[in-house]
């Protein structure tokens, strides 16, 4: 698990992250899932925007990508999810 000192480190470096997956009305699908671990994989730290056109709650949105992607949760600030998952093969972040 994350420590506070863990989350406000990645908080701080994902500030300058520009969301690269965006949830809409179909919600979460495997295929996006694939997508984003993917993703977290090669940069460690993403963001994920959830459009205005998905109705379900935010913080279940980011559970249900955590839960399939084996990612923790940095922070869930308004639409926008901040993940975070230790790469096996491009580790580039050093928690504190």
């Amino acid at each position: 698990m994350l420590t506070s000192k863990g989350k406000k480190y990645l908080r701080k470096q994902s500030h300058d992250i520009q969301p690269i997956f965006q949830v809409g009305k179909a919600g979460v699908n495997d295929n996006m899932t694939t997508q984003i671990s993917e993703a977290l994989e090669k940069r460690e730290l993403i963001k994920v925007s959830i459009l205005q056109n998905n109705f379900d709650d935010n913080q279940a949105v980011a559970d249900e990508i955590a839960s399939q992607t084996g990612a923790h949760i940095v922070q869930v600030i308004g639409n926008t999810v901040i993940l975070y998952k230790e790469s096996v093969n491009n580790k580039q972040i050093n928690l504190p």
